[in-house]
């Protein structure tokens, strides 16, 4: 790939050289805007070899006729003429420099890059956007006037921290700068300026749930720009000469340098979702179409696995709200929630969270081999409904990474405690893994976790917030023990913030409500029959006396007196039925009714999975923590 587009770039940055049509001749006009890059030649004066160095640049425009007497024409068809005809060497000169840059993208993208950036399209649409830039830059560069500063090279660093990250974004920039500036022969004026502008923008960019901020970016770094533009100026030249560039109008330099800035983030505005599009992102007004809970999936799922849409339903809350506390991408990661168990909907039957009360699980009459196969199904189906239903790939990577490469650890159990000795051939430990893939962006890791924690948290009884503390510890220790989150990009004091936000939104979801006066007559009663029920039967015995003895004096005999009977129970009261508590001060009752369910029996043991990883690093259950 990073040879292919080397090509492509070699192929944009030297086309002109190769087509006659397009070359200057004296006596004709010219048919390209002719440009001569900034430099600093040595001049010779004299006999005395007295020398200085002139900068300028030299600009013809398209449709001059070319004079050899002119000065500015004669250096323009020589600079030319030292470019063709196009030798071997030097097209492959600059196919190896382009091929260097692309290698070092695709190391780091693979290596260090973000989540999603690892994936190959992602990879394709970032270097078709940086192709498309290459063009348009090589379109204005020969046939406007405008200065190459115009050229709207942050418009890819704005994009890709927009979609990705800022580091990304900087690296970018530094690629598209070079290749642009490669095209006037490593202009170093224009490659500064490019740089500047770029890496400013890129680092102006704060917000990125806002993208018209873009546009503010791009004008910041533009007046950037005009700081470096002018410094390297008095630098090389001596004087910098404001007044005299600003007259120049459309062609100013000190213009385009902030006008360069202000078409990138207007660019980097209007094209922002197909630019998103390319780079394997959705754009916001799509994932709002997502979420419509009428959309044609989503009603397929409600009407054939309707425990499992409720389950997606309350993943959807608990999710959104573990993203949005580290800035992850709250509304994908909803609409992830809602999608990715629609593969249950093949088989509902077999996932507990579908089966009524009392209802028979057909996996009592399976081995485990096929019990395992059932369950593990819905990602592969799940995966290939979303794509025919034409749902966008990042929302579709949800339903093949929510297990990852987890263990079906229930059947696994199952089939070596039972079904090992009859199987004639033995299967291995990896028959047993869900055929996905671990995540590989934050947003998929924290839909992971999320799947075990609010199926786990059904059976938290009673929904106190450190038991919810200790069970989410206990599913993300599980997890990290697996190897799931190794490339999702989220840190420990990710982890750290998610545990808590959860933990303080399980105690809200599973809040307390006051009783009705229904409800406490309803209590009463069965108190009352309670209590009718545990009353003991009376004694038939005639009590004992209680008359004190004759005589205090103490009796003749040395034996002990005889135990008298011991007195019969009294009688409890009429009623024992507790005062009705004062509306004053009522009572709080427990949650409603929470049925403790799991999603599926691999998921049910996460959490024990998660306990037998924790007893076997640490001794105590004391919870996982940052130091």
């Amino acid at each position: 790939m990073s040879a292919l587009f080397a090509a492509l770039f070699t192929a944009v940055a030297t086309f002109e050289l190769f087509m006659p049509s397009l070359m200057p001749e004296f006596g004709s006009p010219s048919p390209v805007v002719m440009r001569v890059p900034y430099n600093a030649p040595v001049m010779k004066k004299g006999e005395l070899f007295d020398v200085h160095f002139e900068h300028r640049r030299t600009l013809i425009a398209r449709g001059t006729v070319l004079k050899p007497s002119d000065e500015a024409h004669r250096a323009a068809v020589n600079y030319d003429a030292t470019r063709r005809p196009p030798t071997a060497s030097r097209v492959g000169s600059a196919f190896v420099l382009y091929l260097i840059c692309c290698l070092i993208l695709t190391a780091y993208a693979q290596r260090y890059g973000h989540g999603r950036l690892k994936l190959m399209r992602s990879q394709i649409g970032l270097y078709v956007l940086m192709v498309a830039v290459l063009i348009v830059a090589k379109l204005m560069l020969l046939f406007t006037e405008l200065p190459p500063f115009w050229v709207p090279v942050a418009v890819v660093a704005l994009w890709v921290s927009l979609g990705f990250d800022r580091r990304t974004g900087l690296l970018i920039d530094f690629a598209v700068a070079f290749f642009v500036a490669s095209m006037l022969h490593f202009d170093v004026m224009l490659l500064s300026v490019l740089l500047t502008r770029g890496i400013v923008a890129s680092l102006l960019f704060f917000n990125r749930k806002q993208p018209r901020q873009m546009l503010l970016a791009g004008l910041g770094g533009g007046f950037v720009a005009i700081v470096g533009y002018l410094s390297l100026t008095v630098l090389f030249q001596a004087h910098g000469g404001i007044i005299d560039d600003l007259m120049l109008g459309y062609r100013s330099q000190l213009i385009a340098c902030v006008g360069g800035g202000l078409l990138a983030g207007l660019l980097a505005n209007i094209l922002r979702e197909p630019a998103e599009a390319l780079m394997g992102h959705v754009s916001r007004s799509r994932l709002l179409d997502l979420t419509d809970i009428e959309a044609p999936l989503l009603r397929k799922m409600a009407t054939e696995a309707p425990g499992s849409w409720e389950h997606s339903r309350a993943m959807a809350n608990l999710a959104e709200a573990a993203a949005a506390s580290i800035g992850a991408d709250s509304l994908l990661t909803r609409v992830g929630a809602y999608y990715h168990d629609l593969g249950k909907t093949g088989q509902p039957e077999y996932f507990i969270e579908n089966l009524a009360a009392g209802q028979h699980s057909p996996h009592d009459e399976l081995s485990a081999e096929v019990s395992a196969d059932a369950i593990m199904a819905h990602v592969v189906l799940g995966t290939k409904l979303l794509r025919a239903g034409g749902v966008p790939e990042p929302v579709v990577e949800f339903a093949y990474t929510h297990h990852g490469t987890q263990l079906v650890e229930y059947f696994w159990r199952k089939y070596r405690e039972h079904d090992l000795s009859e199987s004639e051939r033995p299967l291995e430990k990896s028959h047993f893994r869900y055929p996905g893939m671990a995540p590989l962006t934050k947003e998929t890791a924290i839909l992971m976790l999320v799947d075990a924690i609010e199926a786990a948290s059904r059976t938290i009884t009673p929904p106190e917030h450190s038991k919810f503390e200790e069970m989410i510890r206990r599913v993300v220790f599980s997890k990290l023990a697996a190897g799931q989150l190794d490339d999702s990009g989220l840190t420990i004091t990710d982890l750290r913030i998610m545990s808590a936000r959860m933990a303080a939104a399980l105690v809200n979801m599973y809040h307390g409500r006051i009783k009705y006066p229904w409800q406490r007559d309803k209590d009463r009663e069965r108190e009352g029959a309670r209590a009718e029920s545990s009353q003991p039967p009376a004694s038939s015995d005639p009590p004992a006396s209680s008359d004190p003895p004759a005589s205090s004096d103490p009796p003749a005999s040395s034996d002990p007196p005889a135990p008298s009977d011991p007195p019969a129970p009294s009688d409890p009261p009429a009623s024992s039925d507790p005062p009705a508590p004062s509306d004053a001060s009522p009572e709080p009752s427990a949650p409603s009714d929470r049925p403790p369910r799991s999603s599926d029996p691999a998921q049910a043991d996460e959490v024990n999975s998660g306990q037998e990883a924790a007893k076997q690093d640490e001794p105590s259950t004391q919870p996982l923590r940052e130091d």
